[in-house]
């Protein structure tokens, strides 16, 4: 297919490995333009890139540091420059981090506060004029679970996710007079490279704390982040949706 400014864009940030890569995927398979926005993960992104190109989609991996402004607006320049606009902003970026609160350092803090609450004010603030103009736009925000019920030895990634979902039931209401809709993805427990830092007894203790007996996959977040992002959904705004397995209902 290749690029094609009559496209729909969609901007993930985080967007090469995980969850955000599921949700590249999925946009990608579906005939968006996608920007795979990504810091650290250099190769995962050109190879992500490279395979969606050679399918046929169309693709584009871009360096930029959500936590930076000035990266920020280079990167939305060159969206702009490849595709014309931005019709859908997924706030993915994220890090994670299992450390007891008194043994967490001001830097740690600070680095989980930016990543997701700076990051997500970043990005949305320079794609919203854009979406008022044309009265029309879908934004996205990858929160937890945790955001809503808080974890033991997660109060940093608790507290920046529980900001995503303030950001997102604010952003709403100011937005929705522009029939722009902002809404929030609060997943489970997914198995993606996050779950890497957990031991098989504490992974075996979560999936029977679920009442689906099991680890939530990218893919179905992905897909209802798609949902999110169609016409079908309009009506839907300022929602917090959470797809856990039924371990917090």
């Amino acid at each position: 297919m290749g690029f094609n400014k009559m496209n729909r864009t969609v901007l993930i940030t985080g967007g090469a490995k995980g969850i955000g890569k599921a949700i590249s995927e999925v946009f990608a398979q579906n005939h968006y333009n996608v920007v795979i926005n990504y810091f650290s993960s250099e190769k995962a992104a050109q190879k992500l890139e490279k395979d969606l190109l050679e399918r046929g989609f169309s693709a584009l991996a871009i360096c930029a540091d959500v936590t930076k402004r000035g990266e920020i607006e280079k990167l939305i320049d060159t969206v702009h420059w490849a595709f014309g606009s931005i019709d859908v902003l997924v706030n993915n970026a994220g890090i994670s981090q299992n450390k007891l609160f008194t043994d967490t350092t001001e830097e740690e803090w600070d680095s989980m506060i930016n990543v997701h609450l700076k990051g997500m004010y970043n990005c949305s603030q320079m794609v919203v004029p854009e979406m008022v103009r044309k009265k029309q736009g879908k934004i996205i925000n990858i929160s937890s679970i945790w955001g809503m019920v808080g974890a033991s030895c997660e109060v940093s990634y608790s507290t920046a996710k529980a900001g995503m979902i303030g950001f997102t039931k604010a952003l709403a209401k100011e937005l929705g007079p522009s029939n722009i809709q902002v809404n929030c993805v609060a997943p489970g427990v997914i198995e993606t490279e996050m779950m890497d830092s957990f031991t098989e007894e504490e992974k075996g203790m979560m999936i029977e704390q679920t009442p689906l007996m099991r680890f939530g996959k990218a893919e179905e977040i992905a897909n209802l982040v798609f949902y999110l992002a169609q016409p079908g959904a309009d009506f839907i705004t300022g929602q917090v949706i959470s797809s856990n397995g039924g371990l917090v209902i």
